[in-house]
């Protein structure tokens, strides 16, 4: 099983532009797969990625989401030059934006462990820790994929990371969006992840003081390599 994964630093990088550029890194991955099961590859192994990147302003509505928690006409997303994408992953809709660390693990999970449940959970537990380094205790909530502050208390509960993933032949794509330095104003125009009455905070919000983003990066990738194993290349 190969644990290496190539670490790949996007920046702020167009939201289509980046699903091409998973999409295509999705797609071999699994043409490799299906080589070696047919004893034609010449690599024995797959390889395995994480992406970390920000995007402009962009709101991505999953594939069973509804359109109707998006809260603004075309009109209205053009004059605060926002993009909107109906995608292949899952869960509902959310937004992306400067100031949000945005990872897509693109990993065959036969390399690591084939549970969907697990996988999720890591990386959820992943923003639990980091938070964790900067005093914020912070937790999952029951039926609701992500990670929440004060997830136990319903006048406070407050989604600090949302989840969405596609996952075909244990390879996984898509996934997470950690707000540090995020604009929260554009969340007021969409009903977050499709919950109603919750509200959606940043760790910026929560200390009460902008955040160095590529600190905040390398804790979550020492949590995300201790909890998976990943030996970055």
């Amino acid at each position: 099983m190969n644990k290496q994964v190539n670490l790949i630093h996007k920046g702020l990088i167009d939201y289509k532009e980046c699903w091409d550029y998973q999409t295509s890194i999705f797609d071999e991955i699994i043409e490799q797969k299906i080589l070696i099961r047919k004893g034609l590859a010449k690599e024995k192994e797959t390889q395995n990625f994480l992406i970390f990147c920000e995007h402009p302003h962009v709101y991505t509505l999953g594939k069973t989401g509804e359109k109707s928690n998006l809260l603004i006409d075309e009109n209205v997303l053009k004059s605060k030059g926002v993009n909107y994408y109906h995608i292949n992953r899952g869960g509902d809709i959310t937004y992306h934006g400067p100031g949000q660390i945005v990872g897509y693990p693109i990993l065959d999970l036969d390399n690591f462990f084939t549970d969907i449940n697990t996988y999720l959970r890591y990386l959820e537990e992943s923003v639990i820790l980091t938070l964790r380094d900067y005093g914020i205790d912070s937790m999952r909530l029951k039926g609701a994929t992500g990670v929440w502050i004060d997830g136990d208390n319903p006048l406070k509960a407050r989604k600090i990371c949302a989840i969405g993933v596609k996952l075909s032949r244990w390879v996984t794509m898509h996934g997470f969006a950690f707000n540090v330095n995020t604009d929260l104003e554009y969340f007021n125009h969409i009903v977050p992840c499709g919950i109603k009455n919750k509200e959606v905070t940043s760790l910026e919000k929560e200390l009460g003081v902008k955040q160095d983003l590529i600190e905040v990066q390398n804790k979550l990738l020492f949590h995300l390599s201790n909890l998976f194993g990943f030996q970055f290349i």
